[in-house]
């Protein structure tokens, strides 16, 4: 017998919303869709954005400014990649940077030649950068991070701080992360995709369509937004006792 989806209700203090968004197109996604074999090729180290893509940040930047999202955004966190820094400060960053005004750029003016006007920090929430977040690691160089050292001058306003290692020292050349490690890092990320990998180990305990729903692939630039409960009973609650 067929029952009926069940509700949850749950206190505001074991719940956060996080926002997940996919970076816009690469150049690497032009190559692999023409040839899946591109990705290993080390022209594609490390590959940043299109000029489609550019427009696909801007068109997210728009949406998250008319919703009014930007003003409830308390912190981004980024993968190490150009792509991903890119999406990100393209989509939450301040406006167009100001010389004079005192704020370290998020990403400096024509940063690795791509015809972009700096981007402020000002007004922006604080962006930090984790290896965490990073996609498959291993075999395809598009998937291989520059050394920390070789960003920081691009994008002076991201808290590199977090990661141990300026040279990348997790990517293999030949030796591609399985689904379930790149799904534990995520696991570990949300308790402190990489997207579809990380939401895959959550839903079981909905209904199948909401987990085919949470499941499903990303596509370049797209925003999606959950909300994490915490169900365990670690934390004490912040109720008030009625004597």
């Amino acid at each position: 017998m067929a029952t009926e989806p069940e509700q949850g209700l749950y206190p505001l203090h074991r719940c956060k919303t996080i926002h997940l968004v996919r970076h816009a197109q690469g150049f690497h996604n032009v190559a692999g869709e023409n040839d899946h074999s591109a990705y290993i090729e080390p022209e594609l180290f490390d590959a940043q954005l299109t000029p489609l893509s550019w427009q696909q940040v801007d068109n997210l930047r728009k949406h998250v400014h008319s919703s009014r999202l930007y003003k409830i955004i308390e912190l981004v966190v980024v993968s190490p990649l150009l792509r991903t820094m890119q999406t990100a400060v393209g989509v939450f960053g301040g406006e167009g940077y100001i010389d004079g005004i005192y704020a370290a750029p998020l990403m400096t003016e024509n940063t690795w030649s791509n015809d972009r006007g700096a981007i402020s920090s000002l007004n922006a929430p604080p962006f930090v950068a984790l290896e965490l977040c990073r996609e498959h690691l291993g075999v395809h160089w598009c998937d291989k991070r520059r050394s920390i050292s070789e960003y920081k001058p691009f994008f002076p306003g991201i808290d590199f701080s977090l990661i141990e290692s300026d040279e990348d020292i997790l990517w293999k050349l030949d030796v591609r992360e399985e689904n379930e490690e790149l799904a534990g890092r995520g696991l570990k990320l949300f308790n402190c995709g990489f997207l579809v990998h990380t939401l895959a180990a959550f839903g079981n305990d909905c209904h199948p369509s909401v987990k085919r729903e949470i499941s499903e692939p990303f596509s370049n630039c797209e925003l999606r937004s959950v909300t994490l409960i915490q169900n365990g009973l670690d934390r004490p609650s912040d109720s008030v006792e009625q004597e």
